[in-house]
């Protein structure tokens, strides 16, 4: 017997073999130091966990709507829309278990085989994995390191474009480098999807994990909000990775193709989690400004501490939970060749666990430098502080 083989074409979640190698590790008896994999080690909000036991309490535990239940499609509608500046109704709305999803379901909604999709690069696997695994041509754009972090290099991106692309895949509030858009970058990508009629997924899985100023979003630009689906999640602000609920926002149309997507795969979201999640944007925020502030606070450790670190220097990101230093000289004062040495020799001498550059897409070939990414969302401040004062011995 044979397997499909688009099988082949399948990708997967690399960090989770990072989590394996951890988890060996402190089977043996060591203390590890885990800033490998974007998890929260903090509690869901208890206003949220009561919601969602009294709906389990209530019977909300049968078949839903496909696209969500209406209230809750009202209450995403409302919240996602105000606090982007733009209008949106309950049929912009399709709830899915988890932000992943709408990743799968955007691409197969708009994109033919042999169609062509751009992508972030370093950026989050999936993305790369779903364009080929159906039958796409995963086309990566690339960023430029600058003091104050990493922007996009529109021009790379613009020559990427052909008669094939469909798509563009944008996710500001980045997740692995923490890239933030300025308002003329953002503007400079919404030109490049308007003027080559292209759909955009904004993926804005952090666009709420933001410790100073004011997010934005892409679809407050003119005529891009009827060309741009939106990935939501409430996994980052409300400390719920596990409990895998998310959405899709975006124009009406494909929103129905979104919606019988669901009907196909998973039938409905679960419906007790849905109820509770109504309390999450409607009732007290408390207890998500609790885990931002803990977050900040884990940020600026983590800062400190790498940048104590002879031949690491970042600056300080706005927003994610992620750090994406460059370490191209501590390769080369190790002789190493290739950053897998690098992290299994911090993981072994120093019980430092963290991911690399080359678990978020392949590398392209012009790249020279090497990056590795701590994510401190499910580490405490004082892990933070003790593991990087031993990754420091180990790298100097």
């Amino acid at each position: 017997m044979n397997y499909a083989k688009q099988i082949a074409n399948l990708g997967t979640e690399t960090a989770f073999a990072v989590s394996a190698q951890a988890r060996i590790w402190a089977d043996k008896g060591n203390k590890v130091y885990p800033f490998h994999l974007g998890d929260i080690n903090l509690k869901t909000p208890q206003n949220i966990v009561e919601a969602m036991i009294k709906a389990v309490g209530d019977g909300k535990t049968g078949y839903c709507p496909s696209e969500g239940i209406l209230p809750l499609r009202e209450a995403l509608a409302n919240d996602v829309g105000q606090r982007r500046n733009v209008v949106y109704s309950p049929e912009n709305v399709a709830v899915q278990p988890g932000g992943k999803p709408t990743i799968g379901k955007f691409i197969a909604a708009v994109m033919n085989p042999g169609d062509e999709v751009l992508y972030p690069n370093p950026g989050y696997p999936i993305y790369e994995s779903q364009i080929e695994y159906q039958g796409g041509r995963a086309v990566p754009y690339s960023y430029i390191e600058t003091e104050s972090g990493f922007d996009i290099d529109i021009e790379k991106l613009k020559a990427s474009i052909t008669n094939k692309t469909v798509a563009i895949i944008y996710n500001n509030y980045q997740n692995p480098i923490s890239a933030e858009s300025s308002k003329e970058e953002m503007e400079q990508i919404a030109d490049i999807a308007i003027s080559n009629d292209l759909w955009v997924l904004s993926d804005e899985a952090y666009f709420e994990m933001i410790y100073e100023g004011k997010s934005r979003s892409i679809v407050e630009i003119p005529n891009m909000k009827e060309r741009t689906v939106i990935l939501y999640t409430f996994s980052k602000k409300f400390a719920m990775t596990g409990w895998r609920v998310g959405a899709s926002i975006g124009p009406e149309k494909i929103i129905k193709i979104i919606s019988k997507l669901n009907i196909n795969a998973e039938s409905c979201t679960t419906h007790f989690i849905q109820g509770a999640m109504i309390e999450a944007l409607t009732g007290d925020m408390s207890g998500s400004k609790e885990i931002l502030s803990k977050l900040k606070n884990r940020r600026d450790v983590a800062v400190s501490g790498l940048n104590a670190i002879d031949g690491i220097d970042i600056s300080k990101p706005r927003c994610t939970f992620y750090l994406f230093p460059n370490v191209t000289s501590i390769m080369k004062k190790k002789g190493f060749s290739t950053i897998d040495q690098l992290q299994i020799g911090a993981l072994e001498n120093a019980n430092v666990s963290f991911c690399t550059r080359n678990h978020f897409g392949r590398p392209q070939d012009n790249e020279v430098d090497f990056f590795i990414r701590f994510a401190y969302s499910g580490i405490s401040a004082e892990d933070i502080d003790e593991g990087l004062k031993k990754l420091k011995t180990y790298f100097e």
